[in-house]
């Protein structure tokens, strides 16, 4: 077949890429349908290229941290297979923004300007849709995503108009908790984030984000008409049960350091082993990207862009098996609430 007709969307065409996903999802996929997938994901950089400028200018001077990811492969299918209505071409986090703020008031103001910005690139959401601050996820996920569609008049962008792009702001509280809930997906057999395993860990998960959302952030979480009391003692309960706390702390941070270049595909074995590797330049990173995901794909493998090392390791901590900063909120948290129930005795 020849792959050098010039089509007007990436992988040929919208209906192309759905059929791809189709036969994904019910496990028929050719080499022809992959290929169509890759172009069509490796089409997403374009966007990423463009938000991630739009974002590092708006928060230039600021301490906001921006990263930017591809949505991996496996993610991707896996997303197929759990919401059987879902058409490719519509999945719209794929390419995503992360920006992660210090305290609410600046997520918040920060939002609020950027949603005033003037570009022909347009919100697909309502705005409060995706705010799981206001209402958090079962799970206990806090966050909030804005969807925007591409669309630009230059030749070069033209064939990236109806690609999308997920914008995640978070606060350093609600990424704490976020890192944490991967952490426990990679090393053990349970995944809290999508409700699969062992119950304990996503219960004892809720219980956690609702003592960060009210200890050091003043708001009501997942759960929010337990006590102060009970919600710690509940926690505590369940902690007690698997462990969760002595099983983080008994990680070691991986001491794995990131070059200063931009692109940087980290490898997640089951093992628990990080391999880091960093390009120059994306289509090399794309590239390589393709190939490991190719040679390993039982492993764990993202391409992720931010413009600092520790950037990189902020932003991707659940990589780093790195869930120090959850363990010190919870702890203290822990301890605030009981005091207040003290208190107000």
């Amino acid at each position: 077949m020849d792959h050098s007709i010039n089509s007007s969307f990436p992988g040929g065409s919208k209906s192309r890429v759905n059929q791809a996903g189709e036969n994904i999802r019910n496990r028929i996929a050719s080499s022809e349908d992959l290929r169509v997938i890759d172009e069509w994901r490796a089409a997403h950089r374009g966007v990423l290229n463009t938000f991630q400028a739009i974002l590092r200018n708006r928060t230039k001077g600021t301490n906001i941290s921006v990263a930017q990811r591809h949505k991996r492969k496996q993610t991707i299918f896996d997303k197929l297979a759990r919401l059987p209505e879902m058409k490719l071409a519509r999945m719209d986090d794929v390419a995503g923004c992360r920006l992660i703020f210090k305290n609410l008031k600046e997520l918040n103001l920060f939002r609020a300007n950027f949603l005033k910005a003037h570009f022909k690139h347009k919100r697909k959401n309502d705005l409060e849709k995706y705010d799981y601050i206001k209402r958090p996820k079962q799970t206990g996920y806090r966050g909030i995503h804005d969807v925007y569609e591409y669309d630009v008049n230059s030749e070069v962008g033209k064939k990236l108009t109806g690609l999308y792009v997920e914008i995640q702001y978070r606060t350093l509280v609600q990424h704490a908790w976020a890192t944490a809930v991967e952490v426990i997906g990679f090393i053990t057999e349970n995944q809290p984030k999508f409700q699969k395993g062992d119950i304990r860990y996503e219960t004892a998960m809720t219980y956690a984000s609702e003592i960060l959302a009210r200890a050091h952030e003043g708001m009501r979480g997942p759960i929010p008409n337990i006590s102060d009391r009970d919600l710690v003692e509940k926690f505590l309960e369940f902690d007690a049960e698997i462990g969760l706390l002595r099983m983080l702390k008994s990680l070691n941070a991986a001491n794995k350091t990131v070059s200063t270049n931009r692109n940087t595909i980290l490898i997640f074995s089951g093992a628990g082993n990080l391999d880091v590797r960093t390009f120059r330049d994306a289509p090399d990173a794309l590239r390589a990207l393709f190939e490991l995901e190719r040679k390993m794909p039982d492993h764990d493998i993202v391409l992720v862009r931010a413009d600092t090392s520790d950037e990189v390791r902020l932003a991707f901590r659940n990589y780093f098996s790195d869930a120090r900063d959850f363990i010190r909120l919870v702890d203290i948290g822990c301890e605030r609430l009981i005091k207040t129930q003290s208190i107000s005795k």
